[in-house]
């Protein structure tokens, strides 16, 4: 019986949207407990006992990366990078805060889907169904031109819409229509444009054995494929953010013949090495990487933060108002990714939270939380037994950069918690044809601004646009 109201109490503390989400399969037990202890005086008073310790122990953790933000970075910041309490924390806004996220739930393009925007802001589109070599069929949407073909990839937990979602006057998809390039936007196996097989379902664990290795190995390959078969070219220009990048260097790595397609690769944020990441969640958490997915795996929790009916309704209501918004709206995402207010497009956070996240296996994670540990770029780790048999030796090998020959421009910034300038500089050194390296020239820009920023055309697209025109 206590075991059950605990139970019971961790889900009535954590809200149903969220334990449907998190834990499909144990909710409908809950609320079957739930049902026979309504009328059960005594188990009522120690649900609310439970209940009451439970929230002040979720209290707790909600406030313990916070804190440890604020002893790595001294409140101040390290580095350049602000921590995330300091004296320009989105408290100061919080007046402001509300205000304006409220009036941007009256954006319709919150209930756009990504052709239908693409569609209202005056541009046309195609969407293409592709194969892949193991079987996914991967979603592409194509805003067509008689242009050089330009690739974009989006990052971990992204799809296309982060391209397009920052608005006909931020987002690079549409920026790139605009002068005249043929924009091909891909979509990784898992988000929520690309979740089919033609063997099996989303529905089975089996659809969720994948990393971004994969990504790299099948889906890339498969995408650029069909986009220069489409277009007749033999050549295309690839933007990628994020594990965008990270699945350009596993391409390059084991299928190197990829790089004769490509006359030029932008790395926005790129990731490889990851030793010197700076998200205190990130780094709390990966040396227990393994063994999180481990029991994932046992409780059948395959994806994570998937973009559902109830994903989007638990946004809203995390987001409508109070404390509790602006820790599931900024502190928490800046924690992770960086940190920086005047990028910070508040009445834009409804439409991005309604396309974003898109969905990603809970195996991709841990292979990054993996390179954070291992400080190497290197396949996954399937612990000795298992990467004797995989790989032929104890240890997962490392993915080969030297093989990455096509032109590769690296973009950066100082306070993205999750690419390091020393990481970018080891990766860098280790490209054969990097032709430059940027840092971008903001002092707070980080690992979310490149797509979402408000200023992302001055920031990030000037100077893009004028690479692209070289090459």
């Amino acid at each position: 019986m206590v075991q059950k109201i605990f139970i019971l109490a961790f889900f009535a503390t954590c809200h149903g949207q969220l334990a449907d989400l998190l834990f499909p399969r144990v909710a409908n037990t809950v609320r079957q407990t739930a049902d026979s202890l309504t009328n059960n005086p005594v188990a009522s008073q120690a649900t609310n006992f439970a209940g009451g310790l439970l929230k002040n122990t979720f209290n707790l953790f909600t406030n313990v990366p916070i804190t440890l933000a604020r002893s790595l970075t001294g409140g101040d910041g390290i580095n350049g990078v602000p921590g995330p309490i300091n004296d320009n924390n989105l408290a100061a806004l919080s007046d402001n805060f509300l205000s304006e996220f409220n009036f941007g739930l009256g954006n319709e393009d919150c209930n756009l889907n990504c052709d239908q925007l693409i569609t209202k802001y005056g541009h046309s589109v195609e969407t293409h169904d592709v194969l892949t070599e193991d079987g996914y069929i991967l979603k592409m949407f194509r805003i067509p031109s008689d242009g050089p073909v330009v690739y974009l990839q989006h990052g971990l937990l992204g799809s296309a819409d982060d391209y397009i979602v920052a608005g006909p006057d931020s987002g690079i998809a549409y920026l790139l229509s605009k002068e005249g390039y043929d924009v091909w936007l891909g979509n990784s196996r898992g988000c929520k444009h690309s979740r089919r097989h033609i063997e099996m379902s989303p529905s089975q664990g089996a659809f969720w054995d994948f990393s971004w290795h994969e990504v790299g190995y099948y889906d890339l390959p498969a995408m650029i494929n069909y986009a220069l078969n489409t277009t007749g070219k033999e050549k295309l220009k690839y933007i990628g953010h994020s594990q965008g990048t990270t699945a350009f260097w596993v391409m390059g790595s084991e299928r190197p013949e990829y790089m004769d397609k490509i006359a030029l690769m932008v790395a926005l944020s790129p990731v490889a090495f990851m030793s010197h990441m700076k998200s205190p969640i990130v780094r709390f958490l990966a040396p227990t990487g393994g063994i999180i997915h481990a029991f994932a795996k046992t409780i059948g929790l395959y994806e994570l933060a998937p973009d559902n009916a109830l994903m989007r309704v638990f946004r809203r209501i995390a987001c409508g108002g109070g404390p509790f918004a602006e820790i599931m709206c900024t502190n928490l995402l800046f924690l992770v990714a960086g940190y920086n207010v005047e990028q910070l497009n508040v009445t834009n956070l409804p439409v991005i939270f309604s396309h974003a996240p898109s969905g990603a296996s809970a195996k991709q994670f841990a292979h990054y939380g993996q390179e954070v540990i291992s400080g190497r770029f290197r396949k996954f780790d399937y612990g000795s037994a298992g990467n004797q048999a995989r790989y032929g030796s104890s240890d997962p090998p490392d993915y080969d950069l030297s093989r990455v020959t096509a032109p590769v421009s690296l973009v950066y910034s100082d306070a993205d918690w999750l690419c390091d300038a020393r990481d970018v500089d080891m990766l860098y050194s280790l490209l054969p044809n990097a032709i430059d390296i940027h840092k971008v020239p903001s002092r707070n820009f980080n690992h979310l601004d490149f797509v979402f920023a408000k200023d992302v055309k001055h920031l990030i697209f000037e100077r893009l646009s004028k690479l692209l025109a070289r090459f």
